[in-house]
């Protein structure tokens, strides 16, 4: 890889499954052998950062050789960011993100669940955002309006339009585009007829905004369970158990390396420089 890349996880509703995204991504790529670099720009729960903590104090207290990946500093208390003017918080970022270029193969950058300059920001800069939902109208609130009758798909939401704006500045700035993809996440129940009914209108709103649709997570026990320790099925070996394996394990695993797959990370085409001024995202 000659250029590193920049993933971007983001919508602008909390709990949809970008944190969980970007940890399997980040320790996937890791095991390929990429040198792996994050932003936790959630910067109150900042689940993506202690999820790489964990992973550091666990392989040392269990002296385990993990990959792992590195944070550029970003700021000395990060949720104070929240609170700054808007020319410091993007300073801060772009200082963040020009060190994590010069060191990664890979930057994966996960949002907070609403907007923020910084959000706003990562989203300009990136070659690929993926916007995990889970399958319910109420997830797919965020991408589009339905119409309450009809249930036809009415216009495209307010992050369909940032996401839509990021795409024009970083067309402007570089001339590259920005690969889109939904990432439905499947839960384990789901009534048939309201999957075919949210596919259809997912379906036919990334026809019409462009974006990619592809198959995400199930709701898997096992993706919660390993969290504390900062793993990943993808970590699991005769080495590596801090939980008892199952079949279930194995499953999960097939599932999310056909998730990587889909995905197809090492075919993106694309240059990864940050931008002198991506001011015009603002216009």
């Amino acid at each position: 890889m000659s250029q590193p890349r920049i993933l971007v996880f983001g919508n602008e509703k909390g709990g949809a499954g970008k944190s969980t995204g970007a940890m399997h991504v980040g320790v996937h790529l890791l095991h390929q052998g990429h040198r792996v670099a994050f932003l936790d720009l959630d910067l109150r729960q900042r689940s993506l950062a202690r999820f790489f903590s964990n992973r550091q104090k666990w392989a040392a207290a269990n002296e385990k050789a993990l990959p792992q990946a590195f944070e550029p500093f970003l700021h000395a208390k990060p949720a104070d960011l929240l609170h700054v003017p808007e020319a410091e918080a993007k300073a801060a970022f772009d200082r963040a993100l020009e060190e994590a270029l010069d060191g990664a193969d890979y930057v994966l950058i996960d949002t907070p669940g609403g907007d923020h300059v910084l959000s706003r920001r990562a989203h300009a800069a990136a070659h690929m955002i993926v916007t995990p939902m889970n399958d319910s109208f109420i997830d797919f609130d965020l991408l589009g309006e339905v119409d309450p009758v009809t249930l036809d798909v009415k216009r495209p939401s307010i992050y369909a339009e940032t996401v839509w704006n990021s795409r024009k500045t970083r067309a402007v700035w570089d001339g590259k585009s920005i690969r889109w993809i939904v990432l439905r996440n499947r839960l384990a129940q789901l009534e048939a007829r309201n999957r075919r009914r949210v596919d259809e209108r997912v379906q036919a709103l990334g026809r019409r905004v462009g974006f990619e649709v592809l198959a995400g997570l199930r709701d898997r026990v096992i993706y919660r369970e390993l969290f504390p320790f900062g793993l990943t099925v993808a970590d699991l070996s005769e080495e590596v158990n801090p939980v008892a394996m199952s079949l279930s394990h194995v499953s999960a695993r097939q599932e999310l390396r056909a998730l990587m797959a889909s995905l197809g990370l090492d075919q993106i085409d694309a240059d990864a420089v940050l931008p002198a001024d991506l001011e015009t995202e603002e216009a």
